[in-house]
């Protein structure tokens, strides 16, 4: 798909009837526009504020801030992001071109990146181009885990020793399985929270009823439904993929917290996975600053795993194009594709010959 039109550059493709697509060009857009803080969104006919529509979070704002750096990167830096950005798009839709790099030996795919969806500049929140998604800590990275969460993290990483990377479908990761997108992890999350993917498929739908807000995602099509209201929670032991969500209107801000989340989600989960706690708790706003964007805010809350609470902000851009069905579930193909292969190459190292 190609990427959304950002507040700082936007992509003119123009493609020839050979189908390769022709020039790109960019263009700058006014800088250091910030919210009006009066801003009234539309209302829906029962009267809540109405964040109906499709959105994208897409952004080429990292989750962590890089050690040293501050919180907010300078116009210049901006620019050079969004032009190395643009460059890369331009490379990888002109085969041809004497100067795009090979591909890495025995990679079969990500080597076109006018396929990916990783936005066309930072993050740009109240004129401000951000260099980090996460806003607290004041470093903008994730705390250290608490000994609890060391501990935890430790025996996870010890049972995981015990097998191969591909002994079975039950040890990868939870999106390769195509079962939901991994919370809060350094490539993305349907969530809680909600952070961009950092390859493709960036776009949100949103619908309401006067008691429920449903947010389908593209990746993973994964769907969160919100219950409104007095929460009723469920029993502890109940932990749905995604969590036990109930939200409330704060004015103009719609005010989530997730209990309850599945126990086999944690940060990172399909890299080096930190398992959460069974008290880990995450607090979302969503509140509409301008008819284009959504200031979407994340809290995590989990003592027994990280040393502090940490959370951040990402601008939700409103997205005009089709978002269509990813089809992903997990008996597809792919996944024994992968087992079988890692059985062969054990034969061929001299390793288990069983299938």
């Amino acid at each position: 798909m190609i990427p959304r039109a950002s507040k700082l550059i936007a992509l003119a493709i123009a493609v020839s009837s050979t189908g390769l697509f022709a020039s790109v060009a960019a263009q700058s857009v006014p800088r250091n526009q910030r919210w009006d803080p009066n801003y009234q969104p539309g209302r829906t006919a029962w009267g809540h504020p109405n964040l109906q529509g499709d959105w994208t979070n897409a952004t080429l704002t990292p989750l962590e801030r890089r050690q040293g750096t501050d919180a907010v990167y300078s116009w210049e830096q901006a620019d050079r992001i969004a032009g190395g950005q643009l460059a890369r798009n331009q490379r990888g839709a002109e085969p041809s071109d004497p100067n795009r790099p090979p591909p890495e030996p025995g990679n079969i795919g990500a080597y076109n990146t006018i396929f990916f969806e990783q936005g066309d500049g930072p993050a740009i929140v109240n004129g401000e181009p951000r260099a980090s998604l996460i806003t607290f800590p004041s470093d903008g990275r994730i705390p250290a885990l608490s000994a609890e969460g060391q501990r935890r993290k430790q025996e996870y990483d010890a049972f995981r020793a015990r097998f191969g990377d591909f002994d079975h479908p039950e040890l990868r990761p939870l999106v390769e399985r195509c079962v939901v997108y991994y919370a809060s992890s350094r490539t993305g999350t349907m969530g809680p929270p909600m952070t961009p993917t950092g390859g493709y498929n960036n776009n949100l739908t949103i619908l309401q009823t006067p008691d429920h807000v449903l947010i389908r995602a593209e990746m993973i099509h994964d769907t969160r439904i919100i219950r409104l209201g007095e929460p009723n929670r469920l029993p502890k032991h109940v932990r749905p993929w995604f969590g036990d969500s109930w939200g409330h209107w704060e004015g103009n801000t719609l005010v989530v917290e997730t209990t309850n989340v599945h126990p086999d989600q944690g940060y990172n989960e399909s890299f080096d996975k930190v398992p959460y706690s069974e008290d880990y708790r995450v607090i979302e706003r969503f509140t509409q600053v301008d008819d284009d964007t959504i200031l979407y805010e994340f809290e995590i809350d989990d003592p027994r795993t990280y040393s502090e609470p940490w959370g951040g902000e990402i601008p939700w851009e409103r997205f005009d194009q089709q978002i269509l069905e990813y089809a992903c579930h997990e008996g597809n193909y792919a996944l024994g594709n992968v087992l079988s292969g890692a059985r062969y190459q054990e034969r061929q190292g001299g390793g288990n010959e069983d299938e």
